[in-house]
């Protein structure tokens, strides 16, 4: 059970020991239906056939709330980026999931993620903006740049804005940040 826990990412060899004695610990059936929950959450989660990202219906919540069809489309890499999105609670819009990003050292081309998909849905939807929200890093930019270029005669594209994390020291911070946080800076009303 440790090297099984072990396998999933995040998971050192300490957690996993800590998360097997807990489980050893629980009771037969509070276990039972730990196991039918992964079990259950194996077969029947997929993706959504609008967005790409996890759901266990044919199309996710966020597609099916009529609320947030405000034109906007915001471009993640996967699903954990959607979901830390909507924690902010700030994006009222929809998204679209790429399932990863361009990394050619990785054998990830355009043709591997749902890009495609996107120019459609962007074309047909007639979206107003698409804000891309990928990971300032060599193969995000590349991403972006790649994405911005296919659909900037379909619409706006926007990035997010990359700077300095709350309560950073600019002492500590590297160039590249300082000069995305000149960069994304914005008028002070």
């Amino acid at each position: 059970m440790i090297d099984q826990f072990e396998r999933l990412p995040g998971i050192g060899p300490r957690t996993a020991q800590r998360l097997a004695l807990h489980l050893l610990r629980q009771p037969e059936e509070q276990v039972r239906v730990f196991a039918d929950a992964l079990l259950a959450a194996r077969s029947q989660v997929g993706q959504c056939r609008s967005c790409f990202h996890l759901s266990a219906e044919a199309e996710c919540e966020i597609c099916r709330d009529q609320e947030r069809g405000n034109g906007q489309i915001c471009v993640v890499a996967d699903s954990r980026d959607l979901l830390a999105m909507e924690r902010t609670r700030e994006y009222k819009g929809r998204y679209h999931v790429l399932g990863g990003v361009i990394s050619p050292m990785d054998g990830i081309g355009p043709e591997s993620l749902q890009i495609q998909p996107l120019v459609e849905r962007v074309d047909r939807e007639n979206a107003s903006e698409v804000i891309l929200a990928l990971t300032p890093s060599v193969e995000g930019d590349t991403t972006s740049l790649y994405l911005a270029r296919l659909l900037k005669p379909f619409t706006t594209v926007t990035r997010i804005a990359y700077g300095l994390p709350v309560g950073s020291e600019l002492e500590y911070a590297d160039q590249v940040t300082l000069a995305r946080a000149f960069e994304g800076r914005r008028r002070m009303e």
